[in-house]
Formats: C-alpha cells, structure tokens, sequence
C-alpha cells in the first residue's frame, strides 16, 4: 500500500513538473539559442582540431592553429622560470597574489567508529601581493646562498602543497638553483634513495614531514647538511645526526635581508638549464627523477595556457593538489605568470563537507570562491558522490524536481545548448559547494569516465576538460578546448607538442584499425624532458645493474632526424577524425590469460567505475590462469543500506568479510559488466572488499590517486591466493 501511495503522488507531482519543463524548453529554446550564441559554438566543437602533418594515419598530428612551427614562449623573450616572475611582478606588484587561511582552533572529535577526527575552524585567507612574494623570494634565495648553497647545485623541496612551496621554487629559479621534488606521501626508503641519488645539501621541509618521515632515514643521507623547516612552529632539536643544521624558513630569510648578504651575485639560469628533477611517486618500482630544463617548462605551460581562455587578474584558483605533480606545480606557475590570485587548500579542507572542517564552518572554497580548478579523477568522483548523497536525502519533490532538471539539462548539453533557468533554480546551490564561481574545472592524472564529466558539467555548470600528459612532457600533452562537448576524450595536442601513434601489434592496436587508427602514443616537442635523473660516479656495487635499468629508461626518450625529442608514454590511443584523443588501454595494464584472451585491466576498472556500489576497484589477473579477480571498496552508504536490506548486521569490517556481501557486489559488478558490453572473459569471477579506503597515505595509490598494482598485490597478496586457490 505504500509503495502503490508513493507511486500516485508521483504522478501527481510530475504532470505539473513535466509541464512546466516543456513549456520551458518550447518558451525558451529559440530566444537561448540565439543569445547564447549556442549554434557558433556547435561549430567550433565539431571542428577540425589537430590533423596529420604527413597524411598518414599514424601522424604525427598537430593542432591546426599552430600547424607550421611548435610553440616554445608565450612571452616573448621570458624564456625562463625566473624571467616569467619577474614579469608578472612589474605587471601586477601590489595585488593578491599567495593566500593562506590561518588556523584559528583544531579539536578532537570521537567518530561513531571510535576513531578520532581532528577538526579544524579556519580563518579567511591572509594574502601576500605580488610585491611581497617577490621580497620573500629575494630574502630566502639570498639566505640560502649565505648557507653555502652553488648555482646548479640541487635543493630538495619535500613539503604539503602551501605558499613557501611556492617561493622556495621562485628563489631557486632565480638563482640557478635546480630543485629537486619528491610527494609528502612518499615512503621514507625512496625519499632516502631520491636525496642520495641527487647528492642534495639543502632540504626544505616541514616539521611534521620532518618528524614523521625524514628524521628515521637522515642518518642514511651522508651529504645532507641543512635542512630547513617552513612552519612557525617549534622544532625538537634533540635526534638528528651530528653535523646537520637546522633553520626555520624565517631565519633563512632573515639571513639573506643582511648587507652583506643581500649583496650576493645573482647567476641567473639560461634556457638549457636544468630546473628541476621531479620524483614521479610511479605506480611500480623505485620512483624516476625526471630532469625538466627552464625551456621544457616553458614550452609545456605555453600549451597548457592556449587552451585556457581569458586567463589573467581577474582568475582565483584554488590550490589543493600536490605541488610535486607536474600538473599542479605548472598550473600555479601559469597562474602566477598571468595575476591570478592563488589560495591553498588541501583535499582534507576543500568543501564544508570535507574531513577536516568542523561541522557549521566553512570549507577553502566557500571562503575563496575559486574561478579555476584542477582536479584528479578521484576528486571529482568524491564530489560526484557527495552531491548525490545529498540528492537521496530529498524529500520526494525536490528529488523529482532535480532528477527531472538533470535530465532536461544533460540533453541540452550534449546538443550544444544549455539550460538557464534549470541552472538558477536547480543548480545554484550545488555550485556552492565549490564556492559557486568556478569557471573552468580542468581533470587530469588519469581518464575521467564520461559519466563524472558530463555530471560536473550539469550541476556546477561550467566546462569541465580533461587534459593527457606526463612527468615526462612536463604534463602538456593534449587539452580538450572548451567549446568541445564531447566527453572520453583528452583533445587535441597541445600548441607546443605533436602526437604520434606506433603500432603494438602484440596488442592489437594499429594505425589501420577502423573507424579510427590506434597504437601507442609518442609525445615530441619542447617540452619533452631530458630523460631520467642518473647521478654519475657510483660505485661498482650495483653499477650492472642499474646500467641495465638506465638503458631501459632511456629506451622511452628518442631524438628524431631534426633532433626533436619523443617521449614513448605506454599508452594507447585513438586519433579521431576532428584530431582529437582518447586513451583506450596501456600497455602495462595487459595481461594474457591461460587461455591466450588479453585482458585491459584499466579497460575493466575504468567500466565497473560505474557500478554504484563501487568507490574503487583494482582488476587483477595472474597469465597462469584463466579469469579475473577484483579488490573493491565499496560506498559505505550503499553497502550499509544493501547489507539491511539483506537481514546482514553488524560493524563495517564485519560487513565486508560477510560472504554474502561479496556475492551481492559480484552480482551488481556483472550487471554492469553486461550493459558496457565487457566480453565474458573481462568481468570478475571473484572479489574482495576492503573496508578501508585507498589513499596516497596507505601506499596504494599515488597523489594522482592512480593505482599502484605492485603494493596492491603485496597487500592483498593472502586473498589473490584464497581467490586464485578456490579456498
């Protein structure tokens, strides 16, 4: 009887909703069409955007506005790191340019798990100008000098995303200082072998990173002689090795304000000087020090700003993403170079949502009600989430009246069109989340699935591109332009670089598959790196073998007859005929099964992404048998209500080791198998839920939050062999 109640008062409710949708759509079709300029910009999506440069279908493709010559400078004659502030200080002095919220008070809160939360109440953000970054930037590079620090010497920066990150940088580019990088949550074994490999003597930090991770492994780092912390907190100083000096960032600076000090000859870089050596936190092996020269930087952020319209003073970008990823590092010397304001933020703070915000208080974005954002897949599959929790909570009509306005929309959308009023009715309130004046959201670090990305761009009402580069290519590669409304797609190459596919036979992938030719993507340009960090005069011991490890890295970087650099990246695309790219598998995720089916482990867990119950997965095959198995962790909230529903009780752990659990999840993984059409021998034969989430501070991710098989195997290693035994 009740469920029959619900079903008439819905269709009481929705004859005047679908009514008003329709008079809607037929009062306002013609007038937005016009005022919009909606058929202009159906044009220019559909245009032609790269295209072949010898006819051929393996390329290389390049954009067809920069079809003769690749860029290599935005700015004429900045043609440099150092160069590119300078600019930006003359240009822009005495507006904002670093913002940072102080802490006001953090408190415990005792979750209905047991676990304690610290949460935080955050003032406004405090904002440094252009002028005073800039002072900063002269003060800390002089006081670095003082401490012995040569031009061409490497400094270490292992620190969370903040505003001395970004002076530290902008003080060592000024001075021919190339810094080295490595993520706050990488293991202490590879920042020990990183440190060591480049030979540093100077180390920035924070004290927390220094306490909880430096400190054990610094007795094995011989040639580290300073090491200085960015907080304004107070240092233990008992515990370190004899020898090594400690500073606080603003007795460095305090140091480089004296005469004599700030007298210091400034040897400023050239074009081909090295500028950084960038760890990847890589999602196998030892991690790669990839060496960026000031010309490759420059090359690449040339690209990625072309794609990026009307960028400039009147921009505020919200910066969260680790500062050590190519992305994010270059995305916030752009912003820089063009006056856009900058405030930090971290994943833990971002929304009023988010795990460290204080219930009632508000999140970085509603105080900085940012205009750009960079994000990574499993950000915006966050986001995604939490809107939808909230739309479950609804009372029946508002629920009906979103889910009614999301359809109308997404239809608009992908004809072209859009949907003003579902967007001032509707919507508005959803783009609070994130401050409610987002512009632009760009994705990158990993394929967006296609069904996030036309969600964002329903419910924040804003183009959302994604973008395809690596480390490698100093993270240009290609950008999808904002008029373009298709989705599962990456763009077309960037201004600065070109795109090559090669034929991988063993694969299947060749320039002759139809409709559209496939094979590996090669990435040549200026921007291009110079291959992988090798610190020269080892010892004999290992030597052997890491010539054998360096003669395999080098095999992925090759110069051309005119001596342009290539990067083989291992993944796999498909060139469309408007020029643009999509990445259909990687080579690494191959796997040949007993009976000789190939299977994308990417390909499966890009399609079970869209499994409801699913937050992440990880498909894993062994080539001595004949099926696939899965690691899953699965939305608490569905899981909970799916286990109720069932007559299963207890705690989450319990929940997940239930047999019948794992039954449930296969059971809805083979549904959605079914509909994206996976072939049988893709889909999971066996599962195993992990109760607790994958973050970049378990190890089984990286800060792009990409998949790292080899900890993930290790970790799960006792159920692969239940699953794989039959036990």
């Amino acid at each position: 009887m009740g469920l029959e109640s619900d079903s008439v008062l819905e269709a009481v409710l929705l004859f005047p909703i679908h009514l008003v949708v329709w008079l809607y759509s037929v009062l306002s079709f013609l007038p937005w069409y016009f005022i919009t300029g909606a058929g202009e910009r159906n044009a220019l999506s559909k245009r032609t955007k790269a295209r072949s440069t010898t006819g051929s279908a393996e390329g290389p493709y390049r954009c067809v506005d920069r079809f003769e010559s690749l860029a290599r400078e935005d700015l004429p004659g900045k043609d440099t790191l150092d160069k590119l502030f300078e600019h930006a200080v003359r240009r822009f002095g005495p507006t904002r340019c670093l913002g940072t919220r102080d802490v006001l008070s953090e408190e415990n809160e005792l979750q209905p798990s047991g676990k304690v939360f610290k949460k935080l109440i955050l003032g406004d953000y405090r904002w440094l100008s252009f002028d005073e970054v800039d002072s900063a930037v002269s003060r800390f590079g002089s006081g670095l000098a003082a401490l012995g620090q040569q031009p061409k010497s490497s400094i270490a920066i292992f620190c969370e995303t903040r505003a001395e990150w970004m002076i530290t940088a902008q003080a060592c580019f000024r001075r021919n200082f190339p810094v080295v990088t490595f993520y706050a949550t990488l293991g202490e074994d590879a920042i020990a072998f990183g440190l060591n490999e480049t030979g540093v003597t100077h180390l920035v930090t924070s004290v927390e990173l220094l306490e909880t991770k430096l400190k054990k492994v610094l007795p094995l780092i011989p040639k580290l002689k300073h090491v200085i912390y960015v907080d304004q907190k107070k240092m233990k100083a008992e515990g370190y090795p004899a020898g090594l000096n400690t500073h606080s960032m603003q007795a460095v600076q305090e140091l480089g304000a004296l005469p004599e000090n700030m007298g210091r000859p400034v040897v400023k870089p050239q074009p081909s000087d090295l500028a950084m050596v960038m760890y990847t936190s890589g999602s196998t092996g030892r991690p790669k020090g990839v060496m960026i020269v000031h010309s490759n930087l420059i090359a690449g952020m040339t690209g990625q700003c072309e794609r990026i319209p009307q960028l400039g003073p009147h921009d505020t970008y919200i910066a969260y993403l680790p500062l050590a990823h190519v992305l994010e590092m270059t995305a916030e010397i752009s912003c820089v170079t063009y006056g856009c304001r900058i405030g930090y933020s971290s994943p833990q703070t971002l929304s009023d949502q988010s795990t460290k915000i204080k219930r009632g208080s508000k999140g970085d974005c509603s105080v900085l009600k940012p205009t750009l954002m960079a994000a990574v897949p499993d950000i915006m599959d966050r986001i995604n989430r939490n809107v939808m929790r909230k739309v479950q909570e609804m009372n029946l009509i508002q629920r009906t009246l979103f889910t009614l306005g999301y359809k109308y929309k997404l239809e608009q959308i992908k004809r072209g069109y859009d949907a003003p009023l579902c967007n001032a009715l509707l919507f508005r309130k959803v783009k609070k989340l994130l401050g409610g004046r987002v512009r632009l959201m760009l994705c990158g670090g990993a394929p967006l699935s296609s069904a996030t990305q036309r969600f964002m761009n329903v419910c924040f009402c804003c183009p959302v591109g994604q973008g395809y580069g690596l480390t490698e290519t100093c993270g240009a590669g290609t950008i999808t332009e904002v008029l373009d409304i298709s989705t599962g797609r990456v763009g077309a190459p960037l201004i600065c670089c070109e795109v090559r596919l090669r034929d991988w036979a063993e694969g299947g992938y060749t320039s002759r598959d139809e409709p559209n030719p496939r094979g590996e993507i090669l990435i040549g340009g200026p921007n291009v790196t110079m291959g992988y960090y090798r610190q020269e005069g080892k010892d004999q011991e290992g030597k052997d073998q890491e010539s054998k490890d360096q003669e395999s890295k080098d095999q992925d970087f090759f110069a051309d007859d005119e001596g342009q650099r290539w990067f083989c990246t291992g993944d796999i695309g498909e060139i469309y005929p408007d020029g643009c790219l999509q990445i259909v598998d990687r080579k690494k995720d191959l796997v040949k099964l007993q009976a000789g089916e190939y299977v994308s482990l990417g390909k499966v867990e890009c399609a079970l992404k869209n499994c409801s119950i699913i937050d992440n997965i990880c498909a894993y095959a062994n080539s001595d048998q004949n099926y696939v198995i899965s690691f899953v962790v699965p939305n608490q909230k569905r899981m909970m209500d799916l286990a109720k529903r069932r007559g299963i009780l207890g705690e989450w752990e319990e929940i997940c080791t239930h047999p019948d659990m794992e039954r449930e999840v296969l059971k809805e993984i083979k549904e959605v198998a079914a509909n994206v059409k996976l072939q049988r021998f893709e889909i999971p034969v066996k599962v195993h839920l992990s109760p607790e989430p994958w973050t970049p501070e378990t190890g089984l991710v990286t800060d792009a939050f990409k998949l790292k098989r080899m900890e993930l195997k290790n970790y799960y290693l006792h159920h692969i062999e239940r699953m794989y035994g039959g036990k």
